[in-house]
């Protein structure tokens, strides 16, 4: 009905420059319209993503390049609005975590990290995590891949740090990659908000968003639930990833050292790799890529079939 429409329209409009504020706090509120219905979050990833609704009314301060399903990382919309409904007053930070302390896995190994809240952090293989004593709704993923399975607490977000950028979360199932200076997120239930105070992106369950370090955008897109976190399955799911991430993956998860020739990082692959007796046999993945596989002495290069 058009009405509702307008209705939810009108509300995406209002999350929008709430969100952008750097003092708003309701995360657990706009999490919830967010899941409430589909079009909820299809509006407002629409006003996120190229802004047309809302250019009419506030000119950006400089040229935005409008990309389907991309998002500025300054949010120059929302915060513009937001400016000149109520006036921005300075930007809040995570304050430096008393007592950390590290969990780590070697590549092929893995470990699950209770929390004294019932949550639980899965660690796949070759992955550096920082806790907190004093804060065991905080954590810091210095690299590879962790699920996290986070008990809902309305009053103290779970908080993750990746690189430069943070992670808010309400609730939720949700898988984080860090390598070489790229971050990607998948949700599988859920909510959660990346970078609360700067670009302010929701992510609930099926949307998966990547950045990478000193990049200017993120991206976000769709992702099957059931991929989320799948290593734990003992298999991994890929949907158009680089041969290089995958390359990235398969060490992680086996143990076994594989790279990537130049010529063949960009490919990407669509498929799922079953992980049992990979270890043993990695020219099992000649068919499945595509590729010819060739040992090196630390492990196996993915080169070009002849």
């Amino acid at each position: 009905m058009a009405g509702d429409e307008d209705k939810i329209g009108a509300e995406a409009i209002a999350w929008t420059i709430r969100t952008g504020e750097p003092d708003f706090a309701e995360w657990e509120v706009f999490a919830a319209w967010l899941e409430a219905d589909p079009r909820h979050a299809a509006r407002y990833y629409a006003l996120q993503g190229d802004a047309d609704e809302l250019a009419a009314l506030i000119p950006p301060p400089e040229p935005v390049r409008a990309a389907p399903r991309r998002l500025a990382r300054r949010g120059w919309l929302a915060g513009a609005v937001a400016a000149t409904l109520a006036g921005v007053v300075g930007v809040s930070v995570l304050q430096t975590r008393p007592d950390p302390f590290v969990v780590e896995t070697a590549p092929g190994g893995r470990r699950t990290v209770t929390l004294a809240d019932g949550s639980r952090i899965a660690l796949n293989g070759g992955t550096r995590l920082t806790l907190d004593r004093g804060d065991q709704r905080y954590a810091v993923i210095d690299r590879g891949e962790a699920l996290f399975t986070v008990r809902h607490d309305p009053a103290r977000p779970f908080k993750v740090k990746v690189g430069a950028d943070e992670l808010i979360d309400v609730g939720t199932v949700f898988d984080v990659i860090r390598s070489d200076g790229k971050t990607w997120v998948g949700v599988a239930e859920g909510a959660l908000i990346f970078n609360p105070r700067n670009e302010a992106v929701p992510l609930p369950a099926g949307r998966a968003l990547s950045t990478s370090d000193g990049v200017a955008d993120v991206q976000v897109g769709d992702i099957a639930t059931t991929s989320v976190g799948s290593w734990q399955r003992g298999q991994l799911d890929f949907a158009g990833a680089p041969l290089a991430d995958v390359a990235a993956a398969l060490s992680r998860a086996t143990g076994v050292r594989f790279t990537v020739v130049p010529a063949l990082a960009a490919r990407t692959f669509r498929g799922t790799i079953a992980l049992a007796d990979l270890r043993q046999d990695p020219a099992r993945l000649e068919p499945l890529l595509g590729v010819a596989m060739r040992r090196t002495p630390g492990g196996w290069e993915i080169a070009p079939s002849p």
